[in-house]
């Protein structure tokens, strides 16, 4: 016993150093016949140059043709380079990472163009005259603006979220709480699919009709885009709001009536207060997705140069509208008008940017608090 007892300790200090080093070896340092970030940035650069002297012989200079071949060349000559120094398995891993990262580009590109554009060309404008000043009684020589058109647009676009706001949410609510597997709640899907689909100018001939009905034809305003606009907002508005009760647990509505609260209440003091931020969330986004749509409100309010704040008489305008009338029918100051547009196309496009942030600061800070 003596003598095994003093062989063991002398053995196992052996095999742990043994262990140890060699998972220390696996474990340092870059992986042998790795490529460096160094070679990578210079096949890299070396694409980019390939690839605008091609583009620049065969077509002539052109970004956008020097990113595409460029993209073809990095990912030929990283395939390559790969497959020498690490071999097939890792090559592949590069090439597919090459081609992800391309498309993601390509898909970034003409999103990253249209900001430019409009941001560089609707600076012209933007001062003070272009949201204090309207378009009526402008002649030659003159500068308007589009404050009629910027007024028309919160008008209608808040004329149509209060229209479509309750009905779609009260809609999602009969959908998931009230109507699950009914008929009526399998047909009402089946609509409001439909109506996703449907073309915005669907909806403002659906909305000129109804007017035309009850006032008689050719009967413009305010509140006739607002419905034509409501049509669009329903259906997102429904959606999005089924999506977000349908996430509340089934426990919190069994807790509830567990505890005698009936149906309606429960709906009204658990589902709603814990979904609240995704529906507000899904309610901004509609707002932002028909806050710039021309051809509904281009035949049901019609294109008024001046200011009008009665949405349920007379002609109004609209961003959207102000900015298409003003690159389609320039007039006799042309550079002006272009400008005009432009600069109303960058003042919606600003809107929505800041529909956005607010419906993403809503999801962020009227989120239930999960605790964690």
């Amino acid at each position: 016993m003596t003598d095994i007892d003093d062989k063991a300790p002398d053995a196992a200090p052996t095999t742990t150093g043994q262990t140890l080093t060699g998972s220390s070896s696996l474990g340092s340092g870059p992986r042998a016949g790795a490529l460096s970030q160094t070679v990578r940035w210079a096949v890299l650069a070396c694409s980019v140059l390939a690839g605008a002297a091609l583009v620049t012989l065969v077509w002539g200079f052109n970004l956008l043709g020097v990113m595409a071949v460029a993209a073809l060349v990095y990912s030929v000559a990283i395939y390559t380079t790969a497959r020498v120094v690490e071999g097939s398995r890792h090559a592949t891993d590069r090439l597919v990472t090459a081609v992800v990262t391309t498309m993601f580009l390509l898909a970034l590109t003409p999103l990253l163009s249209v900001i430019w554009t409009i941001v560089s060309k609707g600076v012209n404008r933007l001062d003070g005259a272009f949201f204090t000043f309207s378009m009526r009684g402008v002649g030659a020589g003159e500068i308007g603006g589009a404050y009629h058109a910027i007024m028309g647009t919160l008008i209608v676009t808040s004329l149509a979220a209060v229209i479509s706001i309750p009905i779609g949410i009260f809609a999602a609510i009969y959908l998931v709480e009230y109507g699950r597997g009914s008929r009526l709640a399998k047909a009402l899907t089946f609509f409001v699919d439909v109506m996703t689909g449907i073309p915005s100018i669907v909806a403002g001939l659906f909305a000129i009709s109804l007017f035309t009905l009850f006032f008689g034809p050719a009967y413009q305003a305010g509140i006739v885009g607002a419905v034509a606009l409501a049509v669009l907002m329903i259906p997102v508005v429904v959606r999005s709001t089924e999506e977000m009760l349908r996430l509340v647990p089934n426990e919190l509505r069994e807790a509830s009536y567990a505890l005698g609260v009936p149906k309606w209440l429960t709906v009204t003091k658990v589902v709603l207060p814990t979904a609240i931020a995704g529906i507000a969330t899904g309610v901004t986004l509609a707002i932002a997705r028909v806050i710039g749509e021309t051809a509904p409100l281009l035949i049901t309010m019609g294109a008024a140069k001046g200011v009008n704040l009665n949405p349920f008489e007379g002609s109004m305008s609209a961003l959207p509208l102000f900015a298409y009338s003003s690159y389609s029918s320039p007039g006799l100051n042309k550079q002006d008008s272009l400008d005009l547009a432009w600069t109303a196309a960058l003042t919606l496009m600003a809107i929505v940017m800041l529909l956005n942030i607010v419906a993403r600061l809503i999801s962020k800070y009227f989120a239930p608090k999960t605790g964690r």
